[in-house]
């Protein structure tokens, strides 16, 4: 299965108490499974908002298939004035 880059921004980054990590998947969907898995209720819940970047392209498709040393960002709300 393939290594994911994992990198998290803003809010995401405090649920998830670090910058980025590393886990293995071979889709969007999987990843954010496996992101769930371990991750308290603060993090899923910021998960369940964010957005995604697949190699800097946005994506809302689940199934977008990832490969081995591929970079997902991580997104969450951002307001500002």
């Amino acid at each position: 299965m393939p290594q994911i880059r994992v990198r998290f921004f803003a809010a995401a980054r405090e649920a998830f108490g670090t910058r980025e990590c590393s886990t293995a998947a071979t889709t969007l969907g999987d990843l954010v499974t496996a992101l769930n898995e371990g991750a308290g209720t603060e993090a899923s819940t910021v998960l369940g908002r964010s957005s995604f970047l697949v190699n800097a392209i946005a994506t809302t498709d689940r199934d977008v298939t990832l490969n081995e040393g591929d970079t997902v960002d991580v997104l969450p709300p951002f307001a500002g004035g």
